[in-house]
């Protein structure tokens, strides 16, 4: 529960509780003189300070002055308690959201070269969690607020970036800055949502990298034919895990240890050499990765999408070539910057 709601429901039952201790006093000191109902209506107007009159034949009463006394004195205390509480629930609950929602807008406009997730389900949350871990900047949309503001103190300390609203709908995918975004992953649960969040964010971005997520083979031709640069199909990764796990067990533990370490954070990743960068035309030995980022080389990929596995140090990089490497986000961030000069922008995650 909210800190401030828990406060406010706390200052209300103090609040109830004099009212029920006074109008007790009233009623004993009364010895059946007033009503209980006319008991709890003087502790009330007393407590606030209405004083709109006793009750008849108080003065004849002992005690029923001073009891009065002390209740006005407590009730000052606990009406400022109470309205103070309440007052800080408004302003951290309205006023406050709306703030943050004004603040976390801007923040998304600012956004370019991100990456749009549409669902924070359980695909989606694995999603957010790799792209946090390798310093990318995301916005995530999904239609339950409650489940955004968790996975946001979850993952990034309550910064994350994130659009409550529906995915399929053009005008969210705006929201969420798909017309500048470098990608597009549709996670959502059903085929025909990412089929539809496929098909807009195509339309709104044509050079935007689109991965979508499918739970029937049958849709991965319709989805490609909608636009999604790739598919992916969890029910059939899983599957393939479950035999690796049988068959070569060290290999999965090996790549289970490299995801999970979040002290180094090591990871293979994919650098293209762009026109104009100062690696084309230099051999794999010539190039300064290793001695200035300590990243290993995989594998390449020529500009004709073919591989070629643990590379020769006299391989020449040609424009478009793909450098597949292995190591720390940090050191990756250095080879960009190596690779696309002082035009590439650090793709590290916005705070709001």
């Amino acid at each position: 529960m909210n800190a401030s709601i828990r406060r406010l429901i706390i200052a209300l039952g103090v609040f109830n509780l004099l009212v029920f201790l006074g109008a007790a006093g009233y009623y004993r000191l009364g010895a059946g003189r007033w009503t209980f109902s006319e008991c709890v209506y003087m502790t009330v107007i007393t407590l606030s300070t209405v004083g709109f009159g006793e009750l008849s034949r108080m003065s004849e009463v002992p005690g029923a002055r001073a009891l009065t006394m002390a209740l006005i004195v407590s009730g000052v205390g606990a009406l400022a308690y109470v309205q103070g509480n309440l007052t800080a629930l408004l302003v951290e609950g309205a006023i406050g959201q709306a703030f943050r929602r004004s603040r976390m807008r801007k923040k998304i406009d600012g956004l370019a070269k991100h990456v749009v997730v549409a669902g924070a389900g359980s695909t989606g949350r694995h999603v957010l969690e790799e792209l946090v871990l390798t310093q990318t900047k995301f916005v995530v949309i999904d239609r339950d607020l409650e489940h955004l503001m968790r996975l946001s103190d979850d993952l990034m300390g309550g910064a994350m970036l994130f659009v409550h609203g529906d995915a399929t709908e053009d005008h969210i995918l705006i929201e969420a800055g798909v017309r500048k975004a470098r990608g597009v992953v549709a996670a959502l649960t059903h085929d025909k949502d990412n089929l539809f969040v496929t098909l807009s964010a195509r339309s709104l971005n044509a050079q935007a990298r689109i991965v979508a997520k499918i739970t029937e083979n049958e849709a991965g031709p319709k989805m490609i034919r909608a636009g999604a640069s790739s598919v992916v199909n969890p029910t059939m990764i899983g599957g393939l895990r479950l035999a690796s796990e049988l068959i070569r067990p060290e290999v999965n533990e090996f790549l289970d240890q490299m995801l999970r370490d979040k002290d180094r954070n090591l990871r293979l990743e994919e650098v293209v050499i762009p026109p104009g960068s100062s690696f084309v035309g230099q051999a794999l030995k010539e190039t300064p990765i290793r001695q200035r980022t300590r990243l290993l080389v995989v594998a390449t990929r020529s500009p004709d999408r073919s591989f070629t596995y643990n590379p020769d140090p006299n391989t020449v990089l040609e424009e478009g070539t793909t450098l597949i490497v292995m190591g720390e986000t940090e050191s990756v961030l250095k080879l960009r910057k190596l690779v696309y000069g002082d035009d590439y922008e650090d793709p590290r995650p916005s705070r709001v």
